[in-house]
């Protein structure tokens, strides 16, 4: 069967470096908000320590029953039985992760031009992430904002689902919605939120609301 997203709301657990915020913590208001996907984006750990990290996220999400993506890391994803895995430009290229993870696994790729749209479409991603859709100091990908117009003209040439990221927050979500992309990545907006299971409960009443 395609891949299809479970939900307008693509999560990101990424704890910005809020000190007093675990990415345990973070995936489980985020899953208790009704988050039903999720990608764990975890940065400069050690491999020992982000499999115990990721074991413990992926126990989380199983207690949700929440799809969990890895970012970057297709050993992480294997070792600890993720649902699939996410993949920038200069990571393990779509073709060599598919060989290990197999087909049964999502794979999702980063993508900032029509080209890397289609070409991660043509190689068999299951979806992609067109970004930076706005401009955001989350992720430094070394892409301008791409901005509404070029999603809409990546929606056009893709069969395969989009998840828009990149400077989105609530007020900007149904515009990216509208445009093409099937799924929206908040996270400063949602991370950042003084009661994130209350900010993920909103977003999701607000994205699944017709008016939108």
């Amino acid at each position: 069967m395609p891949f299809a997203f479970p939900s307008p709301f693509y999560a990101m657990a990424d704890t910005l470096n809020r000190p007093e915020l675990s990415f345990q913590g973070l995936t489980d208001h985020l899953c208790a908000g009704g988050v039903r996907l999720l990608q764990l984006r975890v940065k400069q750990q050690p491999t020992r320590d982000f499999v115990a990290l990721a074991t413990e996220v992926w126990r989380i999400c199983r207690r949700y029953q929440c799809t969990l993506i890895i970012n970057d890391r297709v050993d992480i994803a294997l070792a600890v039985e993720a649902d699939g895995v996410h993949l920038g430009q200069e990571d393990l290229p779509l073709a060599a992760a598919r060989k290990i993870l197999g087909r049964e696994k999502i794979i999702g790729v980063s993508t900032h031009t029509v080209q890397q749209a289609l070409s991660a479409g043509q190689e068999g991603a299951d979806y992609i992430g067109f970004g930076p859709l706005f401009g955001t100091t989350t992720k430094a990908t070394g892409y301008t904002a791409r901005g509404l117009e070029q999603l809409q003209e990546i929606r056009r040439q893709v069969r395969i689902p989009i998840v828009a990221i990149g400077g989105i927050t609530a007020e900007r979500a149904p515009a990216a919605l509208r445009a093409g992309a099937d799924a929206v990545a908040l996270i400063s907006d949602i991370v950042l939120a003084s009661d994130i299971q209350y900010r993920v409960k909103t977003l999701l009443r607000q994205l699944d609301s017709p008016e939108r």
